[in-house]
């Protein structure tokens, strides 16, 4: 026995001793005469009252060891949709055999030595019985479940948890087992095969080409279980089908690649569902579609071209990219020198922009960042200043614009070397790396001298797409006329895509066209001369220089942001907890911290909302709201930023809820995710048929020997219950023999 307020030995003695003395003045005499016997009887109850008392006052406590069966096994089982996929033992539902698991293996082996106990695990985990199991959860969140039975268990000693599961990731992107400090062992239900089935595994739209507008729909779908039956591919717009496809299955079972070409609506969003018609038997239809979303253009496209002289190459480019009712295009062109010795220009443009470009290229960042995409076009590098070009690289990597250099002599003697621009640009400004590497092209397609050749990544990048296929765009380019000459440039960068290449005079292979990524914008080069043959020197009819130019001004941008901007989760399910992102800045894109946002939230219906905005710490500027919706279908989001009584901008963005099943993502055993989480978490992963080790795996991992539990003795039951019949006894007995 322990004290939390041990007395010292002497007060102990002296306590003893005055509560005998007490107990023996009390009775030594009295009214009525009693027996000696009785008055030591009664003088033995006192003192044991008050010494009992005196105890309690000092906090008594003892230390117990735990029980075996003290140690808990928390077992999970997987209630999500996934888990009525036919592909158990006998051609059962998961959910079935993980039941019947439960209760002849797993319950009654863990029971022996330890205390198993069992919960369901979906959107939230609840506890369970193996009798009541049903699979009607949305998804299945196994991080978060995880999270759970650890914060539940905290501070209890336990010997691992069991996951009964077919491994479906509803998010895969979290770490099931950071942090964990208990051993997970998985038991993995369902088949690694899984039934047969037949999925869209995704759905992507490109980037807006030709004139028309149209878009190009990647479609990737998988067969399996059905050999090299064909299958039915279709595409429907807002629900209506608009094209149908015979898709004959890859002999080694691996996903096959569907090109289709749409025209979205120009005004509203459009819904495009890529659909596998189903198979009789098959099991698993959930999967068979996925969704897109294709937003209108909010606006025209800003271009501001910069032309170093009048001439073929301006006059043809700038009638192609004018003619594009979804661009809006400014130019300057240098056209020579005044008696001062100044460059003059010549300007067009619109929107009250020409009075900021009467000096050339514009100076300041407000006057550039109004535009989407900056082209400069045979400029020789000391035509900027450093500060220009300095604010050109800005425009790419902060703006997030679109920055495209031609023509022989912006790449002449290696101007732009130790440039700002150097480092935006997707390929090497000389020939360092030993020249562009041929492995990339077919042996048989080496271009001919300034002809134009495409690589792989231009086969199929938007930009050159001047045809309604790969194998009609790869013919076009083919026959495309010859050109003037070629600037000789280096090798591209790591993660540059070289989209065509030419010979030059000396038989080398150059890149012609290539494209990157930098920062939040894109960058090109053109390294051509004389590209206005591909217009003169072909049919009337023939508009390939038109759609190549068209492309490449949209593709450059397309991705520039607005001062004020949206960003929607990414193909979010309805139930899903997510959040809505607005960005503002100002004119030289620098963000407003003090902004005044108000947001609107329109529903599939049409019913609105205003959404309730906080500040996020993680970037000025920047604001949030939570959201989660309800139901599946198309949203739309309107956001004002004022700052005072100026305005900043307004933004108009769709998204679309619920466009794919994660939870029924490729349905068959993920052995994989299983395997990792239980190696990282000191675990082991098991098939339903070896569950007999699963005793002997706990067992090894039990906690050791705990430490001795203090409990309490003050303040229980039995110890009010013993000062209570003390004290009872004496009055009582006082009672019967006359005191009072």
């Amino acid at each position: 026995m322990h004290f939390a307020s041990p007395p010292p030995a002497w007060l102990v003695i002296l306590a003893l001793l005055g509560i005998a003395g007490v107990a023996f003045a009390s009775y030594r005499r009295t009214l009525v005469p009693l027996s000696r016997k009785r008055r030591i009887g009664l003088a033995v109850l006192r003192a044991s009252s008050i010494a009992a008392l005196v105890l309690m006052l000092a906090r008594p406590t003892i230390d117990a060891p735990p029980g075996a069966s003290d140690v808990a096994v928390p077992v999970l089982v997987d209630v999500s949709r996934s888990m009525r996929v036919p592909d158990g033992d006998g051609g059962r539902p998961r959910i079935e055999e993980a039941a019947d698991r439960l209760r002849s293996d797993v319950l009654p082996a863990l029971s022996r030595q330890f205390k198993p106990e069992v919960y369901a695990f979906g959107d939230t985990v609840t506890a369970a019985s193996p009798d009541g199991l049903t699979a009607d959860a949305r998804r299945s969140d196994l991080a978060a479940a995880i999270a759970n039975i650890r914060e539940r268990y905290r501070g209890r000693p336990v010997a691992g948890v069991v996951v009964l599961t077919d491994g479906a990731e509803t998010d895969a992107a979290r770490d099931h087992g950071a942090d964990a400090p208990l051993p997970i062992y998985t038991v993995g239900i369902g088949s690694a095969a899984g039934p047969a089935d037949r999925e869209v595994l995704g759905v992507s739209a490109g980037d807006p080409r030709l004139d028309a507008a149209t878009v190009d729909l990647k479609v990737s779908a998988v067969s399996r279980g059905f050999g090299r039956e064909p299958f039915q591919l279709r595409v429907l717009a807002d629900g209506r089908a608009i094209d149908t496809r015979r898709v004959e299955p890859s002999a080694d079972g691996s996903p096959v690649d569907v090109q289709f070409t749409v025209l979205p609506d120009p005004v509203t969003a459009t819904v495009y569902t890529a659909e596998i018609v189903a198979a009789p038997g098959e099991a698993i239809v959930e999967n068979n579609q996925r969704s897109v979303l294709v937003s209108p253009a909010s606006r025209k496209r800003r271009i501001l071209a910069v032309e170093g002289a009048p001439g073929f190459d301006h006059s043809f480019l700038a009638r192609a990219l004018s003619a594009d009712p979804g661009l809006e295009l400014d130019i300057i062109v240098r056209k020579g020198k005044n008696d001062l010795g100044e460059d003059t220009y010549f300007v067009q443009a619109g929107g009250g922009r020409a009075a900021k470009l009467t000096k050339g290229f514009p100076a300041a960042r407000d006057a550039l960042f109004v535009y989407d995409a900056i082209i400069i076009a045979n400029l020789e590098s000391d035509f900027f200043t450093r500060t220009q070009m300095q604010l050109a690289a800005d425009f790419v990597s902060e703006r997030g614009g679109g920055l495209l250099v031609m023509g022989g002599k912006s790449f002449a003697q290696r101007g732009l070397i130790g440039t700002p621009l150097e480092e935006v640009l997707p390929v090497e400004l000389n020939d360092r790396r030993g020249g562009l590497a041929r492995a990339s092209l077919d042996p048989d397609r080496i271009p001919r001298h300034h002809m134009v050749s495409l690589t792989s990544d231009g086969v199929s990048h938007s930009v050159m797409r001047i045809g309604s296929s790969s194998a009609e765009t790869t013919r076009l380019w083919s026959a495309m006329p010859e050109l003037a000459s070629a600037a000789q440039l280096g090798g591209p960068r790591p993660g540059a895509q070289v989209l065509a290449v030419t010979s030059t005079a000396g038989g080398a292979v150059v890149p012609l066209i290539a494209v990157q990524r930098y920062g939040r914008g894109r960058s090109m080069v053109f390294a051509g001369e004389g590209a206005w043959r591909w217009k003169m020197m072909l049919p009337a009819t023939d508009r390939s220089y038109e759609f190549f130019w068209r492309q490449v001004g949209r593709w450059l941008a397309a991705a520039a942001p607005d001062p004020v901007s949206i960003v929607t989760p990414e193909a979010p399910e309805a139930g899903d907890a997510t959040a809505l992102v607005i960005d503002v800045r100002d004119a030289s894109f620098a963000p407003v911290a003090d902004a005044t946002v108000s947001a609107t939230l329109t529903r599939p219906g049409g019913d609105s909302q205003p959404l309730t905005l906080k500040r996020d710490g993680s970037s000025a500027g920047r604001l949030s709201a939570a959201f989660q919706p309800e139901r599946p279908g198309l949203y739309r989001v309107r956001a004002e930023a004022r700052r005072g009584t100026e305005a900043l901008g307004t933004a108009d963005r769709w998204f679309y809820v619920g466009g794919s099943d994660r939870e029924l993502t490729d349905p068959r055993l993920n052995e994989g995710v299983l395997r990792r989480l239980s190696r990282g978490s000191g675990g082991r992963y098991t098939r339903p048929d070896d569950l007999g080790q699963l005793e002997s795996w706990l067992e090894a991992s039990a906690p050791g020997p705990a430490a001795p539990e203090r409990r309490d003795l003050w303040h229980r039951p039995w110890a009010f219950a013993l000062l209570l019949a003390l004290l009872s006894s004496e009055w009582i007995l006082r009672r019967r023999w006359g005191l009072r």
